[in-house]
């Protein structure tokens, strides 16, 4: 499984090569997270020179969410905020992507690994899914009574400062990938966690909450199970994610949390010479983002 992250910045991570067969051009990724089982990954892709691959089918369920640049898609052309979904075994269009093009790409259930379409014209298959996000328009997130999932589509009641663009949900598993806004100052304090994973990459604003601040260009991926909350979004210009779960995201709600931690000294303190402890050395999360504290950390 993918191991909890939060919070990675994209310009602390180094580049690799692309995890790309079959294709024509170069390309680089950074890894925001990777299941080293069974090669699931959430990857920043920038294409370092016009790049393209023939139609086929991928071993993983893959999306791409387009951040800048521009992609050909069959013969349908996506800038930014264009998006696709190839759920695993169907057919994908060839696709082209121009030089400095940047993109996140989603891999879940499988690796890498691409298989042509051979002899067929590549024509899409009807599970695969193509969508402008520019284009939509924003709903309130609805939060459905007696613990049901959030998903505007279900009825309930509308939670203020909250909209979404929903690109993919699949209806037996209700896997999705989706837009949020939250409006300026929006706040949600309790402490929350969910039965299946959650993930987001930040779009645009920020946020702030237990694990820090998150701008743009920083990523999560949670686990089933991990507490995480009070949730503020910046007074200027709210935030907006793009987020994935693995199924519908119900909120379990945590109050008057606390964390405790007390006890007796045992052999340091007064009396034991030599034995208190260093002063703690706190470094600032991202060489990016700060000046570390402490040259030893550098």
């Amino acid at each position: 499984m993918r191991p909890h992250v939060e919070l990675v910045d994209e310009r602390d991570l180094i580049r690799h090569p692309a995890e790309f067969e079959h294709a024509t051009g170069s390309a680089e990724q950074q890894h925001l997270s990777y299941d080293e089982e069974d090669g699931s990954a959430t990857l920043k892709v920038k294409f370092t020179s016009d790049w393209q691959r023939p139609a086929g089918r991928h071993a993983a369920q893959t999306e791409w969410f387009v951040l800048s640049g521009s992609i050909t898609v069959g013969d349908q052309q996506l800038g930014k905020g264009g998006y696709w979904c190839a759920p695993k075994g169907v057919v994908t269009p060839a696709i082209q992507a121009t030089e400095g093009t940047e993109i996140l790409l989603f891999r879940d259930f499988g690796n890498w690994a691409f298989t042509p379409a051979g002899n067929g014209d590549g024509t899409a298959d009807a599970g695969f899914i193509i969508q402008d996000s520019e284009t939509m328009n924003w709903y309130e997130v609805e939060d459905p009574e007696n613990g049901s999932p959030m998903n505007f589509e279900r009825g309930g009641t509308p939670v203020p400062g909250l909209y979404i663009k929903l690109l993919f949900r699949n209806p037996e598993t209700g896997f999705y990938t989706r837009l949020i806004k939250a409006k300026p100052g929006w706040r949600e304090h309790p402490l929350a966690h969910h039965p299946v994973f959650e993930e987001a990459y930040c779009l645009e604003g920020l946020f702030d909450y237990n694990y820090g601040q998150m701008v743009p260009g920083q990523y999560f991926f949670r686990p089933a199970g991990i507490r995480h909350g009070d949730f503020t979004a910046g007074d200027a210009e709210g935030c907006t994610w793009i987020v994935r779960c693995d199924g519908d995201l119900v909120d379990w709600y945590t109050e008057e949390a606390s964390v405790e931690m007390k006890g007796k000294p045992v052999n340091w303190g007064e009396g034991f010479p030599q034995s208190e402890p260093p002063a703690l050395i706190q470094p600032v999360r991202s060489r990016s983002v700060g000046e570390w504290a402490d040259p030893t950390y550098q």
